[in-house]
């Protein structure tokens, strides 16, 4: 009971300053070393405080909180919902991100490069190796659900507005049938589509405002 009552608390968005602020702390935390945590073990969640409920559904977040000492307990990580993974230097990847993007009119998605440092805590929380996501793409839905491959893909489409949501309709077929054809095609992208050595979305600035990750990539463009 005490679990599911923390759960629903998790779902409560700060005001935009508030957002800035998490978005900061976060990014920071991002930038820190991996938090060794058992795969077996679920993350520990805790809700953010001064929240309002009145803060729209696509800014929401949740914690990612598994300290390894009382300092670390001290900045948890912030996680934000309905976020896909993906493989960030594959074209076939980046042609679907762009497509998501320009479907999303209500900007309910955001990514995520699995190249990028941002990825780990994501990676952590579904108790993934950056190879997984390498087969099969990820999308976190919420701080108890989370999809790879095939289903991964139909939910995105199920954020979508009309006649793109009705993709999510393919979820009725058998996942093992789904996720055949999709690692057909995945295996072999490369050789079909090509592939970079960085992120491919650094070449499409437009975009980075979906990109949790942006401010890391904007750091690496100034070293570069």
């Amino acid at each position: 009971m005490i679990g599911k009552m923390i759960s629903r608390r998790l779902w409560a968005a700060p005001p935009l300053a508030e957002r800035r602020l998490f978005s900061a702390v976060a990014s920071s935390r991002f930038s820190s070393p991996a938090i060794s945590q058992p795969s077996c073990a679920p993350p520990v969640h805790r809700s953010c405080t001064s929240v309002s409920s009145s803060a729209p559904e696509n800014d929401l977040l949740f914690v990612d909180w598994t300290p390894s000492s009382p300092k670390s307990a001290e900045i948890p990580t912030l996680l934000q919902p309905r976020v896909l993974v993906y493989d960030g230097v594959c074209h076939l990847c980046h042609r679907g991100v762009k497509w998501v993007i320009k479907a999303d009119k209500y900007q309910k998605i955001k990514f995520c490069c699995l190249q990028s440092k941002a990825a780990e805590p994501y990676l952590r929380f579904c108790g993934l190796e950056r190879e997984d996501v390498l087969r099969r793409v990820l999308f976190v839905e919420g701080p108890e659900s989370y999809y790879e491959g095939s289903t991964a893909a139909l939910k995105v489409a199920s954020y979508l507005p009309y006649p793109y949501a009705a993709l999510s309709a393919l979820l009725i077929i058998p996942a093992p049938v789904r996720d055949a054809v999709y690692d057909y095609i995945a295996k072999r992208r490369y050789a079909w589509f090509g592939k970079e050595d960085k992120c491919i979305v650094m070449h499409d600035k437009e975009l980075l405002d979906r990109f949790i990750d942006r401010e890391e990539m904007f750091g690496d463009r100034d070293e570069i």
